[in-house]
């Protein structure tokens, strides 16, 4: 079945298609409209513009945030084979991804940490970028501001600033000018943000917008279920190490710089996930295109296919687990 995957046939969209939708059946079938989040004032005015079309339907905000974590995983598959982070172009990323985001149930509801992922790929992708383009400046500053726009939605977001500087630092050499332009970058959406409240004679609303907490696991389910969720997540991760620490010294220098660009957004998204306030029931979906990248090295051993079907069937038993348990 594994196989399936393995090849880059666009008919296996139709399949990962269907299969979200299987795994997704039962968030269908109980749907939740999102609420609103106090403070988070550019959020809630991004629902209000939602409900003129959806007028609050929880199957339409949950069908239609269905739809948007199944593009997102066909665009976390498209970097993967832009940026050649495999051996070869696959739907495997896209898998990984879908099983994922299945485990936890409430990740199938519309929420802000689905929207920030989009801003965040899309910085990511911009970042990969920095050691391959003609118009480095511009890509600098194309990320930093896509990094803030995540922040301007979810406070905690800022800390993708640190992921920006680092890929600075191992994807460019050091020049003062690339660094100015990186600083602009990001802080321009800062700038248009303080400026339309102004305008808009909102400007009390900013002193809402720092919203922090300390966002655990704990918060995320009954214990049988965490104890499951940490444990199948653990051995997840284990063997993606695994596969990576056999794959990536093959690669080339531009390919073994990107490893270590994604391997440090998959830690500060941790730290971001950790420091999100409490009222974003889904804060940890920020962490799970960056270790999609990491837990797919675990699918791709070819020369291993016992392992590699292992680690397949395994994430299919605790994605049925997880579903059950949570319950």
């Amino acid at each position: 079945m594994l196989q399936t995957f393995r090849n880059n046939n666009p008919f296996t969209v139709i399949i990962l298609f269907i299969g979200t939708l299987v795994l997704k059946l039962g968030v269908l079938l109980h749907p939740q409209a999102p609420v609103r989040l106090p403070g988070y004032f550019v959020y809630n005015s991004l629902l209000d513009l939602l409900n003129v079309v959806l007028h609050n339907s929880a199957f339409g905000y949950t069908f239609l945030n269905i739809i948007l974590l199944f593009l997102q995983a066909l665009y976390i598959n498209r970097i993967a084979a832009h940026y050649k982070l495999f051996y070869r172009p696959s739907y495997i990323p896209a898998l990984v991804y879908i099983l994922l985001i299945s485990m936890y149930p409430p990740f199938g509801f519309f929420s802000l940490a689905m929207v920030v992922n989009w801003f965040v790929l899309c910085g990511v992708d911009v970042m990969l970028s920095f050691n391959q383009t003609l118009k480095p400046r511009k890509n600098i500053f194309n990320a930093g501001y896509l990094f803030c726009l995540a922040g301007v939605l979810q406070f905690s977001a800022l800390g993708f600033v640190v992921l920006l500087l680092g890929a600075l630092i191992i994807l460019r050499s050091f020049n003062v000018g690339e660094w100015v332009v990186a600083v602009l970058g990001y802080v321009t959406p800062l700038y248009f943000f303080a400026g339309i409240l102004f305008l808009a004679d909102k400007l009390p609303l900013l002193s809402e917008w720092p919203q922090a907490g300390i966002s655990l696991p704990r918060q995320l389910g009954p214990p049988v279920y965490i104890i499951g969720l940490l444990a199948g997540f653990v051995i997840l991760i284990s063997c993606g190490l695994y596969g990576m620490q056999l794959q990536v010294p093959k690669n080339g220098i531009y390919i073994r710089r990107n490893w270590a660009t994604l391997t440090m957004y998959a830690i500060i998204a941790v730290l971001v996930a950790v420091f999100t306030d409490v009222f974003v029931v889904s804060a940890w979906l920020i962490v799970i295109p960056a270790l999609t990248f990491i837990i797919t090295h675990g699918f791709n051993l070819e020369k291993s296919k016992r392992f590699s079907n292992f680690i397949f069937y395994f994430s299919l038993l605790l994605v049925i687990f997880c579903q059950v348990a949570y319950k």
